[in-house]
């Protein structure tokens, strides 16, 4: 893959999300889609705890696939990074683990969704989080500086994923761990890989489950794990898929109804999402 790929590819996925809280886009051939908001966190793992104190705009604006810090050992006084902080749900929860004391910092490539996390810091009235610019395969973050680096489906998403998994090993303090939520698959089609539509919607992009471990360990990462799965079945696959495309309208190009249907046919019990562990 070129250079000049992989930036149209990153340029896809920012446009993506940037439609995803641009409420003045509808779904029509000559603009960026607004998505559907908030369903994916539904099914993510979060407690109602968790949620209920958090502004709603960073509820609503989720698009992870897990929760990250579920059941994860955070303590008071650590440094947490998490890399696509998107509008900072995950963010703010970390922020809350490791207290006055500890620090968050999260970086995001999208503008919107920068603003949109510094925003929902601000209601949240966190004084120790940070949110920087930046893509995940060049972090603006120094080395051995972070003791937990978390992620909310997100690395799929990347098209340079050895360089995210060493960015990973290279922030990271000796004896830092990593807890990580994302969509993991068992062997796509061709046209699925091919559908832009699909990379943002965190399918086309993803690899098997035995790549990322593999992955991991080879950027210097140990006692890489997977401890929870959650594998899709042809409903909440459907469901999944049609949450994160564009909606159909009279006026559509496409009608995200019948993708979603076709890829849940298509690939029902290929498709998880993974939360995994390990250590530097």
């Amino acid at each position: 893959m070129m250079n000049t790929d992989k930036d149209i590819i990153r340029k896809q996925v920012s446009e993506f999300y940037t439609a995803s809280v641009n409420k003045g886009c509808g779904c029509s051939c000559g603009c960026t889609p607004t998505l559907q908001k908030g369903v994916a966190v539904k099914t993510a793992g979060y407690n109602a705890d968790e949620i209920s104190a958090l502004p709603e705009d960073a509820v609503v604006n989720s698009f992870g696939c897990g929760n990250p810090l579920a059941f994860s050992n955070v303590k008071e006084g650590q440094t947490v990074l998490d890399l696509g902080s998107g509008a900072g749900i995950d963010l703010l929860i970390a922020a809350r683990k490791v207290g006055p004391s500890g620090r968050v910092i999260g970086v995001d490539m999208t503008d919107d969704m920068i603003s949109r996390a510094r925003s929902n810091i601000a209601a949240a009235g966190y004084e120790n989080i940070e949110v920087r610019k930046g893509i995940i395969e060049n972090l603006p973050v120094e080395d051995a500086s972070v003791d937990w680096v978390i992620s909310n489906c997100v690395i799929n998403l990347s098209p340079e994923k050895n360089k995210v998994f060493s960015e990973i090993a290279r922030v990271l303090k000796p004896g830092g761990q990593i807890s990580i939520s994302d969509i993991v698959v068992d062997d796509l089609p061709e046209w699925v890989r091919e559908s832009a539509v699909l990379y943002g919607a965190c399918v086309a992009g993803a690899i098997s489950e035995k790549e990322y471990i593999g992955g991991l360990i080879a950027a210097g990462l140990q006692s890489v794990e997977v401890t929870d799965r959650f594998v899709y079945g042809g409903d909440q696959l459907e469901a999944l898929i049609e949450s994160e495309i564009p909606q159909e309208t009279s006026s559509c190009c496409c009608s995200s109804e019948k993708i979603a249907a076709e890829v849940s046919k298509t690939l029902k019990g290929k498709i998880w999402s993974a939360r995994f562990s390990g250590k530097k």
